[in-house]
């Protein structure tokens, strides 16, 4: 079981960076070559790679040469409800927040 733990974790410590997050936001859609996913998550190529590499090792992402591109897809698009999931937490928080505010109001 600690293997498998020990995996799990791996995952989430390969997509709990922002830039990571927004690639993956960037996938949801398909395939796209690294040069347009340095521009729509606004970092530097040789940046950007350190960060896909990561996410690539952990089997997150998969890439393909295409000619002179490299293309890059999520892997498991499990992960994309994985951040949906965040995106419910984040919600349920902001939520709180409100009916506190309210309440101190």
């Amino acid at each position: 079981m600690r293997v498998l733990y020990a995996r799990q974790a791996a995952i989430a410590k390969a997509i709990s960076h922002p830039v990571r997050v927004a690639v993956l936001e960037f996938l949801k859609d398909g395939e796209r070559c690294v040069c347009d996913i340095a521009e729509a998550v606004g970092s530097e190529r040789s940046n950007l790679s350190k960060h896909l590499s990561v996410m690539v090792i952990a089997g997150v992402l998969e890439s393909r040469k295409d000619g002179l591109k490299v293309m890059y897809r999520t892997k498991t698009p499990c992960v994309m409800r994985f951040l949906d999931c965040l995106k419910d937490c984040l919600r349920e928080q902001a939520a709180e927040q409100q009916k506190m505010i309210k309440a101190i109001s």
